[in-house]
């Protein structure tokens, strides 16, 4: 079972340590993209971002992000966010505290920004005690399991039309395996939304 919206009582659980969404006063998404930069996917995204003037927010793996600066700087230069997804994509339920926040700042040192989402949602609450001092924690309002090589296209599109609003952050992955179903979806999500006329944004955590 896909849960592509998190269950209102964890949110309530968690809310005070953690961002599912954005609250605004206009039409406006957040998109982010989770796992890169891959040579072969992230600059397709940059791409078709620029096509919709749309900002969005990479959460990058440091191994990914030392194997390609150049990317990185793309990213920023365009105008987009990034965000710390640890050094190695560490599941916080399966490491050690104080590996998992060595990993963290392994990845810090080379991306150097406020924001950090933690692999596969998954952080122990030591883990978040710690590192709510330095960093925003961002979560989501919908994940699009366009990693899912069960899901087809057309339901994943059919789930993000259907599932995001107004404020929501939304999960792509810019990786090998979500690479199908994001190419297929994402370019429509963008058509369908600016449409409507809203905006994406890039989430700036005052």
């Amino acid at each position: 079972m896909h849960f592509y919206s998190t269950p209102p009582i964890i949110k309530n659980i968690l809310n005070k340590n953690l961002v599912w969404n954005m609250e605004n006063d206009r039409n406006a998404i957040w998109l982010t993209f989770d796992d890169g930069p891959e040579p072969s996917v992230t600059p397709w995204v940059l791409e078709t971002l620029e096509k919709y003037r749309a900002k969005a927010t990479f959460f990058c793996v440091g191994n990914n992000a030392a194997k390609h600066p150049s990317i990185i700087e793309n990213i920023i230069k365009a105008g987009h966010a990034v965000g710390n997804h640890t050094y190695n994509h560490l599941n916080g339920w399966q490491t050690d505290t104080q590996v998992y926040l060595s990993d963290i700042e392994k990845c810090d040192s080379i991306l150097n920004t406020p924001l950090f989402r933690p692999p596969y949602g998954k952080i122990k609450p030591l883990q978040l005690r710690q590192l709510k001092e330095k960093y925003s924690i961002i979560m989501w309002s919908l994940i699009t399991y366009d990693f899912d090589a069960d899901l087809d296209k057309e339901k994943c599109l059919e789930n993000v039309l259907n599932k995001t609003k107004n404020g929501s952050i939304v999960v792509f992955h810019d990786s090998l395996k979500a690479k199908e179903r994001m190419q297929f979806v994402l370019p429509r999500m963008l058509e369908n939304f600016s449409k409507k006329e809203y905006e994406f944004l890039p989430i700036i955590i005052k």
